[in-house]
């Protein structure tokens, strides 16, 4: 269960208490002591101390200042990692809730600061032996403010349950999630949300020739699978449905191009795009979004077992493109494509691939973006650039020049599933756009998908990255759908 977010007109004096400030100022005798105000404001400008704590007995109050940088988005992010700081000190004194009050008529940065403690306060217990031990107590937040509307609460909630949900999928090991348990999720959060979902099995993805997906799999002694998941209101201010791809390989050795050394240790990740798709579309159904929306998921682990494909092999393709195979290691790109090309059927607007692609894109950003190519997609992407700028997913455009191409064409197929050292990331992105005909984005989230070690409001292991990045894009969407 996610930590609950809720707006409050009133707080009593049993309350413990969060104070947003940059103006020692605002300090009021209401709540504090005169001697508490003149410890912080001495302590503030001497020792540039920013975090104060006072156990009441019946209540804590904290002070919290937090400069007001110009620039919105990194402003409100600054109040999400606030938030996030702030957590260990609140499970550590074992709150169960807690208000943030707005006293300096800032709503919006108040709600970020709660939505920093919410993230940050996400647990994965399942394996533990006592898991209750181990439990954050904080359980709920309220804010405190009159510039907050229900829509805005519900809408923060639904996006950071879909992101806990996204979370767990990710770090399930695959000895639980394979590919058929990927699809049962896939089909609970359907029933949660009234998605429609349909799931393909090894005989239908073989009659539609799926010969990337298909051969991906041969390693394996689990069946593929191949889940379509819409959402389509009756309401549906668009013609054309929005598409989201997400990458499901539920854990990937490399197939027969082993990963070496400790490469392979959170390959469970590797259905992290699969696992944020589906999530998003799960928020975007419970918040009632009047948005056409459908999501392909492409899911099987890579092994190196039984008749795994090998390097030199030719796979034809669903589209039948002609693939040769250099690399068994790049396998995630090999059942995109195929997914790619199914989606034709639909006619999209524009489509979106969420993909743990390639080391490349996180050799270059690291973990705090996301590496992004586009193909006829300018106004769409400028829109999710808006959006990872609003949720501080931030988005990286990398060329998508047309000599990349250059780069991924084979002597003895039409192309080559791996170019070069050069331009990894791009020329990945460049194989997955030879099977699309329409608006095209290709999100790489290698880097920011998973952790080793919790940072900001992102504890260890799986980040939900992308989820809240395509919720808040639909949400725009629909609003220019609406006006146009």
């Amino acid at each position: 269960m996610h930590t609950i977010i809720n707006t409050i007109a009133k707080y009593s004096a049993k309350d413990n208490l969060i104070f947003l400030l940059s103006d020692p100022k605002q300090l009021r005798d209401k709540d504090l002591s005169m001697e508490e105000i003149s410890y912080i404001k001495l302590h503030h400008r001497e020792h540039k101390k920013k975090v104060f704590a006072f156990n009441h007995i019946k209540q804590w109050v904290f002070i919290i200042f937090i400069e007001k940088e110009k620039e919105y988005s990194v402003r409100v992010e600054n109040y999400r990692v606030a938030g996030a700081k702030l957590l260990g000190t609140i499970n550590e004194s074992k709150l169960h809730r807690v208000v943030v009050l707005d006293v300096e008529d800032i709503p919006q940065e108040c709600l970020a600061f709660a939505e920093g403690i919410a993230l940050a306060n996400y647990q994965f217990l399942k394996y533990k032996k006592e898991p209750s031990e181990k439990l954050n107590t904080l359980n709920s937040i309220d804010v405190c403010s009159s510039g907050i509307s229900e829509n805005e609460i519900d809408n923060l909630n639904i996006m950071i349950d879909a992101t806990c949900r996204c979370r767990d999928l990710v770090n399930e090991p695959v000895a639980y999630l394979n590919a058929l348990r990927l699809a049962e999720e896939m089909e609970a959060l359907g029933k949660m949300t009234g998605i429609k979902v349909e799931v393909l099995n090894y005989k239908k993805i073989e009659a539609l020739k799926m010969g990337g997906l298909l051969a991906v799999n041969k390693g394996s002694l689990d069946p593929p699978t191949f889940t379509i998941m819409e959402w389509k209101p009756v309401d549906a201010v668009n013609k054309k449905p929005v598409v989201f791809i997400g990458k499901g390989v539920v854990f990937d050795t490399g197939g027969l191009n082993i990963k070496t050394g400790d490469y392979m240790n959170n390959m469970k990740c590797d259905m992290a795009g699969a696992a944020a798709v589906a999530s998003a579309l799960y928020a975007i159904a419970k918040a009632k979004l009047p948005i056409h929306v459908i999501a392909l998921i492409p899911a099987t682990d890579n092994r190196t077992g039984g008749n795994a494909y090998v390097n030199g092999d030719i796979i034809t393709m669903h589209d039948g493109t002609k693939v040769e195979v250099i690399n068994t290691d790049a396998e995630g790109r090999m059942i995109l494509a195929d997914a790619l090309s199914y989606a034709k059927k639909y006619d999209p607007k524009l489509v979106i691939d969420v993909a743990t692609l390639t080391g490349a894109a996180q050799r270059a950003i690291g973990k705090y973006g996301i590496v992004a190519m586009q193909s006829k997609a300018e106004n769409e992407f400028k829109l999710l650039k808006k959006s990872g700028e609003a949720v501080y997913e931030r988005i990286v455009e990398f060329p998508f020049w047309k000599e990349y191409e250059e780069l991924i064409k084979s002597e003895v197929g039409d192309i080559k599933n791996i170019g070069g050292a050069e331009g990894g990331a791009i020329t990945a992105g460049k194989f997955l756009e030879h099977f699309t005909d329409y608006p095209f984005i290709h999100l790489d989230i290698a880097g920011p998908a998973f952790t080793e070690k919790s940072y900001s409001y992102f504890p260890a292991g799986g980040t939900g990255f992308t989820v809240r990045l395509l919720f808040d894009f639909i949400k725009k969407k629909k609003g220019l759908l609406e006006r146009n």
